[in-house]
């Protein structure tokens, strides 16, 4: 632990990070979605917390990122806000709130900026949206970049399976990245591509590059905290390592409760007042 550049920074920034990519440090990012869990990841040393539309799926069940609308996304990132000391917080900006209206892909950013206190917002997409970055970098607001499989188009896709494995879109990919890198963002995440292409696009761009299925070239890893930690069981890409299965040890603790009430083992004398 004692070589690693973040340990001993008080607060996480984007330049954090950037420093993290020129000494070759790999950067640390999970999901996170309210205020327990949160408190945990940062107690942990995780560098970055994401407060990703992926709330959708884990929180409220639905079967796409595209129903969470921009006053959820607030909540949640305030939630987790208020028990971050150190991480870097990033919020995905939602379906329906920055695509093809720059003045609308502000106003949606402030608000979470003013509401949440977050210390960024992501957006998925290249060329299509960069009229939207640009504007919310006029006013001063950290964008993190998201290409490769992008969740909120996947009624265009129709599949969730890889990204860019042809080379006209690999090479789209690659010009996305340039293109968002040279308007300011601060860094990409690149989701479920060939290993090759995110190592490339790692050591062609200056910023940090992290992946989601994307190889272990690129400058760090994100994951969805509920995946990892196995208490969603139903979801199993190849790029998942599960770290628990805290799903399995949740029920078996409240089937142990339920016992232990019916039985009138709980409470004890000890228990009660």
């Amino acid at each position: 632990m004692s070589n690693y550049l973040s340990r001993d920074i008080s607060k996480i920034t984007t330049h954090v990070l950037q420093k993290m990519k020129l000494k070759q440090e790999k950067i640390s990012m999970l999901t996170a979605y309210d205020y327990s869990m949160a408190k945990l990841v940062d107690m942990a040393g995780i560098d970055v917390i994401l407060v990703g539309d992926s709330a959708a799926n884990v929180m409220a069940g639905y079967k796409t990122t595209l129903p969470i609308t921009l006053n959820e996304m607030i909540y949640h990132a305030s939630s987790v806000v208020r028990a971050v000391d150190r991480a870097l917080v990033v919020v995905d900006l939602p379906f329906g709130t920055y695509q093809g209206n720059s003045i609308e892909a502000l106003n949606s950013a402030v608000r979470i900026m003013k509401k949440s206190g977050a210390d960024a917002v992501k957006m998925e997409g290249g060329s299509e949206i960069i009229e939207s970055v640009d504007k919310i970098l006029s006013a001063g607001i950290p964008v993190m970049g998201h290409l490769g499989l992008m969740p909120q188009s996947i009624n265009k896709y129709g599949t969730y399976s890889v990204r860019a494995m042809e080379e006209e879109e690999s090479n789209k990919l690659i010009e996305d990245a340039k293109l968002l890198e040279s308007h300011g963002c601060f860094s990409i995440v690149l989701e479920k591509i060939p290993a090759s292409l995110g190592q490339k696009v790692s050591e062609t761009l200056k910023i940090p590059i992290i992946g989601i299925g994307a190889g272990g070239g690129v400058d760090g890893q994100v994951l969805v905290l509920h995946d990892m930690l196995g208490i969603n069981q139903d979801f199993s890409p190849r790029f998942l390592r599960r770290y628990n299965s805290l799903g399995t040890e949740i029920i078996n603790s409240v089937q142990h409760y339920i016992k232990d009430v019916k039985s009138r083992d709980f409470p004890n004398e000890k228990e009660q007042y």
